[in-house]
C-alpha cells in the first residue's frame, strides 16, 4: 500500500497539469489565510478571546468562516453567506417552479443560471450578517462603538471579503482540485488546530489528564466512524428489461441504486447553526435600536447558548429534523421512479410507477434515521464531553472533524481520479 501511495504521488507531481492544479490550490489557500489574518479596525482582542472562550456556539460559526471570525478579520464571514445563499436556492427548487426547472431540466445552462442567482443572493446576505455581527459584538464590548461612517465602511469591508472568498473558492474549483468552498473551510479548521493544541497543553493539569485521554480516544474513534459512515450506502438492485431485436434476445443488464447513509452531508448542521444564530442576531440589532425587551432577551439567549446541555439538546434535534428535511429536498423518490420507468428499469419484485416510488421512499426514510442520529451525535459530542468533564479547551469539535474528514476524503478521491486518468 505504501509503495502504491508513493507511486501515485510521483505520478501526481510528475504530471504538469496535476502539479499546476495542486500548486494553484496551495497558493489560493495561502491568500485566504493572509486575508483571515487582517483584522477590521477597533477590535479589543482580549474581550474577543474571552467572548469565544465562553461561547461554544460562536466557536462553531468560526468553523464555517474558515477561522476568520476568531480574530474579526476582513474575511470574518468566510464563505458562510455563499453557503446560505446556495441553501436558499436549493429550497427554492421546492417553492418556485422556475427555479426547479432551471436546476433539474435545463442542463448546464440551468446550472450556470442557478449559480449566478446564488452569487447575487450572497451580497444582501453578507451585508445583513455583517450588520448583525457588528451590532452583537458592540453589545458585548468586543469592538468599540462605531460612528455611522465607520459602521458603513466596516460592513462594506466584511461583505467584500466574503465575496472575495466566494470568487477564490470558485477559482479553486475550476483551476485547482476539489471543491474550493469546502477546502477553504478545511484550511480554516486545520489552521486553528496548532493553537488549540498549545492552549490545551498549557491549560492541562494532572486532574484533567484522564479527560484529555478520553477525548483523544473519542476523536480517533470519530475519525474512523466518519470515514466508514461517509462511504456507507444501501444498494437497491435495479434490473433492465430484456430487449428483443429480430430473432435475437439480449439479456437485460443489472445494476443498483445507491442510497447513501449521509445523503445530506453536513448541510443539516449548517441549517441548524443558521437557525440558532438568527434570534441572536435579531435581538442584537433590536438592542442596538434601544428596544427595551431586546437587551434582556439577548442576555437570556446568550446564556442558553452557553449552556452545553440545553444548547446541545436543541442542536441535536434540529440536526435530525433538518437531515430529514434536506434529504427530501435533494432526493425525490417520485423523480427517481419516473426516470427508472422511462429507461425501462425496475426494482425486482416491485411494480414500476407508484409502488416503486413508495418502496424507494420507505428505504430512504429507514436509511436516513441512523444517518440523522449519527450526524446529530457528531455535532453535540464535544458539548456532552464538556458538560461531563467541564474541560473547555478541547481541540476539535465533532462538526469540524466531520467536515475535515469528508473534505479530505473528497480531495484524495479527486487527486486519485486525476492520477488514474493519466496512468491509463
Amino acid at each position: 500500500m505504501l509503495n502504491s501511495f508513493i507511486h501515485k504521488l510521483k505520478l501526481a507531481f510528475g504530471d504538469p497539469e496535476i502539479r499546476f492544479r495542486i500548486f494553484f490550490l496551495i497558493g489560493a489557500l495561502a491568500i485566504f489565510r493572509l486575508l483571515a489574518s487582517i483584522p477590521i479596525p477597533g477590535v479589543d482582542h482580549g474581550a474577543l478571546a474571552s467572548f469565544f472562550a465562553n461561547n461554544q456556539f460562536f466557536g462553531l460559526l468560526n468553523i464555517f468562516s474558515g477561522g476568520g471570525l476568531s480574530n474579526l478579520s476582513i474575511a470574518m464571514l468566510g464563505v458562510g453567506p455563499y453557503i446560505t445563499a446556495s441553501i436558499i436556492m436549493q429550497l427554492g427548487t421546492i417553492i418556485f417552479p422556475k427555479v426547479k426547472q432551471a436546476y433539474f431540466e435545463e442542463g448546464e445552462a440551468g446550472r450556470a443560471k442557478f449559480i449566478e442567482w446564488s452569487r447575487l443572493f450572497t451580497i444582501p446576505i453578507a451585508i445583513l450578517q455583517g450588520v448583525g455581527f457588528l451590532f452583537l459584538l458592540q453589545s458585548q464590548d468586543v469592538i468599540a462603538h462605531l460612528s455611522s461612517v465607520a459602521l458603513i465602511a466596516n460592513i462594506a469591508i466584511i461583505a467584500a471579503g466574503s465575496m472575495l472568498l466566494m470568487w477564490l473558492g470558485e477559482l479553486v474549483t475550476e483551476f485547482g482540485i476539489g471543491n474550493g468552498v469546502s477546502l477553504i473551510i478545511l484550511a480554516g479548521i486545520l489552521a486553528s488546530v496548532p493553537a488549540s493544541i498549545s492552549q490545551a497543553i498549557f491549560a492541562a493539569s494532572a486532574a484533567n489528564i484522564p479527560a484529555y485521554l478520553a477525548f483523544i480516544f473519542l476523536a480517533l474513534a470519530m475519525v474512523y466512524t466518519v470515514v466508514v459512515v461517509s462511504d456507507a450506502e444501501r444498494s437497491i438492485p435495479i434490473a433492465y428489461a430484456r430487449a428483443v431485436r429480430g430473432a435475437m434476445m439480449s439479456q437485460g443488464a443489472a445494476t443498483y441504486l445507491p442510497i447513501r447513509l449521509l445523503q445530506a452531508g453536513v448541510i443539516p448542521i449548517i441549517f441548524a447553526l443558521s437557525l440558532l444564530l438568527l434570534p441572536q442576531m435579531a435581538l442584537s440589532m433590536l438592542g442596538a435600536l434601544h428596544i427595551s425587551f431586546a437587551s434582556s432577551a439577548a442576555l437570556w439567549y446568550t446564556a442558553f447558548l452557553s449552556n452545553p446541555w440545553k444548547y446541545g439538546t436543541v442542536y441535536f434535534l434540529l440536526v435530525v429534523l433538518f437531515t430529514y428535511f434536506y434529504t427530501a429536498v435533494i432526493f425525490e423518490p417520485h423523480r427517481v421512479a419516473e426516470n427508472l420507468q422511462k429507461s425501462g428499469a425496475f426494482v425486482p419484485g416491485v411494480r414500476p410507477g407508484r409502488e416503486t416510488e413508495e418502496f424507494i421512499g420507505k428505504v430512504v426514510n429507514r436509511v436516513t434515521l441512523p444517518g440523522a442520529v449519527f450526524l446529530g451525535f457528531i455535532a453535540v459530542a464535544p458539548s456532552i464531553i464538556q458538560g461531563i468533564t467541564g474541560v473547555t479547551t478541547l481541540v476539535l469539535g465533532g462538526t469540524a472533524l466531520l467536515i475535515a474528514v469528508q473534505v479530505a476524503l473528497d480531495l484524495a478521491q479527486k487527486i486519485d481520479a486525476q492520477v488514474s486518468l493519466r496512468e491509463y
